[in-house]
């Protein structure tokens, strides 16, 4: 009997994951602890083992999908089992797209007599589907040219969905006879975006629409390249029945600068009008605006120069789009939630240092003696935390459903860590259960497993509070952001010197360091809130005895 192969759910408020790579296909035969695929959440990527063993009868979905958690993915049993239960919504999209890709050439017929059967033997390459939502993707780069050769497995082209990124590789070999479409365009999924083939044949029916124009801008380019700019380009650039072709890009950047697009020459592909040919026509633009006032029309040679001006001044209001990561995303979507269905109120009290500096500096002045890894000012400040949560459950809780407070025996301790792909919180379980030391290995190795992308899903969830570090940045104060289902989070921030009165009347200054705490207003008030504030500020004040009381 067929058995499926199901998205892990990697953490408890994980609702889906993106499939980013198959490590099988179809008619493969795996056994348990294979590595069947990869997958992300937006905290870390994991490699996703076989439970079952047996043939692939079937993937239900493809790289850069994102995956509802325990959603079927595959399907794995004796060879010829039927699978299609097992399916999601019951039927494998698989299919129809493989049979939508090769039926794709038949708008040929449309576009006229007899150049169908003089193609059949060139084949298109159409743009992947890349996930079952995915109705277009942006091509980024071209790899090839019209006129270049490729082979099964060359890398054509690079395209990316709001999703990821991706390379398409060659499944056919040929020349590449015509490209349909340049860098930057969002081109629907499925159409056709290059042609492939024996060298002359003739590949204009199988550009998108069946449009014969884009033959001709093909062959232009590939066999007289130093007269593609000159002439045949304005003709390229409208359609019998004056229709523009431009690219989408292009559109946009004409309607900022308010350039008519009948006035660009067109030198993108198959006659198509790009950027670069719009910012030319708005310089152009200009510079006839400004002709009337030179005098003699021998002095029109020199406009370039003016030109090279005018493109710099456009420049300045240049910008650049770029598509968010996955995690990027989903944090936003995160602080969104919890700011939106949250009583969030920020507190913020300063303590004196000056305990701690002198506690630090002597174990890093005695530190071959003691024997003790580095310790630093954020693991003293989790420990202190760790110790004073105890006596305020309400800090040390989730808040579920609004309406139930779960709390924690133990403090679990969520690390704001920053690394290459964005904002992780990986948890020190049990943190009110280790001495100094442990707090100052094993945080330092959790922060390090988290910018290396190595945590295992388990340590990315079940925080009860969490500690926000930004004072190594300068930050004086700042509003921390609750992670829910969380009821507070500690903002920390930089060391500051002060001064104060001293007990002759003098004025005494001292290192202090302000703290933040932002906490969920449904789950406990301000007072509670402070008095935690209080108890963590005079136990920082006298850290040194605090720490022997508790090791005694």
């Amino acid at each position: 009997m067929a058995k499926p192969i199901l998205m892990p759910k990697a953490g408890i408020t994980v609702e889906s994951c993106i499939l980013t790579s198959w490590n099988v296909k179809v008619g493969d035969t795996v056994k348990i602890g294979d590595v069947v695929c990869s997958y992300e959440t937006d905290k870390s990527a994991f490699d996703l083992t076989a439970e079952v063993e047996g043939e692939v009868l079937a993937l239900f979905c493809e790289e850069g999908d994102e995956v509802p958690v325990l959603t079927n993915i595959a399907a794995v049993g004796a060879k010829g089992e039927d699978f299609s239960a097992l399916a999601p919504n019951g039927a494998p999209a698989a299919a129809p797209a493989v049979e939508v890709k090769a039926e794709a050439p038949a708008p040929a017929p449309a576009a006229a007599p007899a150049p169908a059967p003089v193609s059949t033997n060139a084949k298109p390459v159409t743009m992947p589907k890349a996930g079952i939502t995915v109705e277009s993707c942006i091509l980024t780069k071209w790899n090839v040219k019209v006129g270049d050769t490729v082979k099964v497995g060359d890398v054509m082209f690079s395209y990316e969905t709001d999703k990821s990124s991706f390379d398409y590789q060659a499944e056919i070999e040929g020349e590449v006879l015509a490209i349909f479409c340049e860098e930057g365009d969002e081109v629907p999924v499925l159409s056709n975006v290059c042609a492939v083939g024996e060298h002359g044949e003739d590949a204009s029916c199988l550009a998108p629409g069946g449009a014969p124009a884009a033959a001709p801008a093909v062959e232009v380019k590939a066999e007289a390249p130093v007269q593609a700019a000159a002439a045949p380009v304005q003709t390229a650039t409208a359609s019998a029945d004056g229709k523009i072709f431009v690219s989408p890009r292009a559109k946009n950047l004409a309607e900022k600068l308010g350039v008519d697009l009948k006035t660009a020459t067109a030198t993108g592909p198959n006659g198509r009008i790009i950027e670069r040919d719009v910012r030319e026509a708005s310089v152009n633009a200009k510079v006839v605006e400004v002709a009337p006032a030179a005098a003699p029309a021998p002095a029109a040679a020199p406009a370039a120069a003016p030109a090279v001006e005018e493109k710099a001044s456009t420049d300045l209001k240049a910008y650049k789009d770029e598509k968010m990561s996955n995690i990027r995303k989903v944090i936003a979507k995160n602080m969104v939630l919890s700011l939106s269905t949250m009583a969030q109120l920020t507190h913020t009290i300063s303590f004196d240092c000056t305990n701690v500096m002198a506690f630090r500096k002597f174990l890093k002045d005695n530190a071959e003696t003691l024997k003790l890894p580095p310790i630093t000012i954020n693991n003293i400040i989790v420990y202190a935390v760790s110790r004073v949560l105890k006596k305020h459950r309400d800090l040390n809780a989730h808040l579920i459903n609004g309406d139930t407070m779960r709390y924690f025996e133990h403090v679990n301790m969520g690390i704001a860590t920053d690394t290459p792909r964005g904002l992780l919180v990986p948890t020190l379980f049990g943190a009110d259960t280790m001495t100094l030391s442990e707090i100052a290995v094993k945080s330092k190795k959790l922060s390090q497993d988290a910018i290396d992308g190595k945590l295992a899903p388990e340590l990315l969830t079940g925080g009860s509070f969490t500690i926000s570090n930004v004072g190594t940045m300068g930050i004086e104060s700042f509003t921390p952001v609750v992670n829910p289902p969380q009821t507070g989070i500690l903002g920390v921030n930089t060391l500051e010197t002060r001064v104060k009165i001293g007990k002759e009347g003098e004025i005494v200054p001292y290192t202090a360091m302000a703290l933040s705490l932002s906490y969920d207003h449904r789950a406990l008030d301000g007072a509670p809130a402070s008095r935690f504030l209080k108890d963590l500020k005079d136990y920082l004040e006298n850290f040194s005895v605090n720490l022997m009381a508790d090791s005694i």
